[in-house]
């Protein structure tokens, strides 16, 4: 199956990923669901992973952009990788992405807890969170979202050294996962424990370089311990 068409540059016809006319067109018409499913039908994931790892900017934009919508967990290193990608626009549509494939894991009975304690949490409800996010890491530890899931739950009810065990236990499945990195950071900020807090907001930036109220913590530690 040929993936690429032919586009007219300058006068002369250039081989370019059918990604990458179907990414042009979705910035037009703004069809997700066209795109998504175009690149389905075209693509398998180690395609898609192989344009983000090689292809130009505009394929790297393309791929990481389709692996949110179509792809799984198990482009989560490929992906993670391009939270560092020399290019802003890639690395944006990364951090969305990668956000999708965390909760793309396990059977889909497991995705839907996963997805139900992700809006106990946004619905502020972190004591049905903690209950569901516990039988779901019973039964399957190996869920990093649903570690951090717990400790999201553990952090609003303030329980800050649950918290803290559980997003390292998240960052200890899922080494790319920055947003447990950043909770580490604000629970240790709160427990007034700030050389520890700048450690873990450093580490979150390394992974993600795009987190700036995450930078913008490092400056104000970094400021404040020069001061003492």
């Amino acid at each position: 199956m040929c993936n690429f068409g032919e586009v007219n540059v300058n006068g002369e016809e250039v081989r370019t990923p059918l990604l990458v006319v179907w990414y042009e067109r979705f910035l037009s018409d703004h069809d997700a669901q066209a795109f998504a499913h175009a690149a389905s039908l075209r693509y398998t994931s180690g395609s898609l992973e192989r344009l983000l790892m090689f292809g130009d900017r505009y394929a790297r934009r393309a791929a990481v952009l389709a692996l949110g919508m179509v792809g799984d967990y198990s482009s989560n290193s490929v992906v993670g990788n391009a939270l560092v990608d020399r290019d802003r626009g890639v690395r944006t549509l990364a951090e969305n992405s990668i956000r999708n494939l965390w909760l793309r894991v396990g059977t889909p009975q497991q995705r839907s807890a996963l997805r139900k304690i992700v809006d106990l949490n946004r619905h502020k409800d972190h004591h049905g969170a903690v209950d569901l996010a516990t039988k779901l890491i019973h039964d399957c530890p190996w869920i990093a979202e649903a570690w951090c899931q717990r400790g999201t739950a553990y952090f609003h009810r303030g329980q800050y050294e649950l918290a803290i065990r559980d997003c390292n236990q998240a960052l200890e499945i899922n080494p790319y996962h920055f947003t447990a990195a950043a909770g580490i950071g604000q629970c240790f900020l709160l427990m007034n424990n700030m050389t520890a807090a700048l450690d873990a907001f450093r580490r979150a930036l390394r992974l993600n370089p795009s987190m700036e109220e995450v930078r913008a913590q490092v400056v104000k530690l970094q400021k404040s311990a020069q001061e003492d």
